[in-house]
């Protein structure tokens, strides 16, 4: 497993310095509700380990991001939906802000297409 970086927003949020409303854990990733929702629900699915964005944790972890997928999808049919987005933003002018991978879950509204 990779490290972590104290000066991570996420790895902090992880390792419990910094409150968030957790709503899974697993040994590789725990997934918290967004500050600034963008829908009904919105969770932020996070690796235990810190890689820059999902394509360091592919080359890296590769059975992480299958486990960022599953927590997502235990997030949505915890919050009744069985219709849901993710997303992984790679890079700022992807709209990534926090350099730590994440994978947004989104639902419980109608979708548009494109996004952003």
């Amino acid at each position: 497993m990779a490290s972590t970086d104290p000066d991570c927003l996420f790895c902090r949020i992880v390792a419990g310095e910094i409150p968030a409303d957790v709503v899974a854990r697993t040994d590789t990733a725990v997934a918290f509700r967004d500050v600034s929702p963008q829908a009904p629900t919105h969770a932020l699915v996070v690796p235990l380990s810190h890689h820059a964005d999902v394509a360091s944790l592919a080359d890296a972890e590769p059975a992480t991001v299958a486990d960022l997928v599953r927590v997502a999808r235990d997030v949505a049919r915890t919050d009744g939906l069985d219709e849901y987005r993710l997303v992984f933003n790679t890079g700022a002018d992807a709209g990534q802000t926090v350099f730590h991978t994440h994978l947004h879950v989104l639902g419980g509204r109608t979708m548009t297409w494109p996004p952003g």
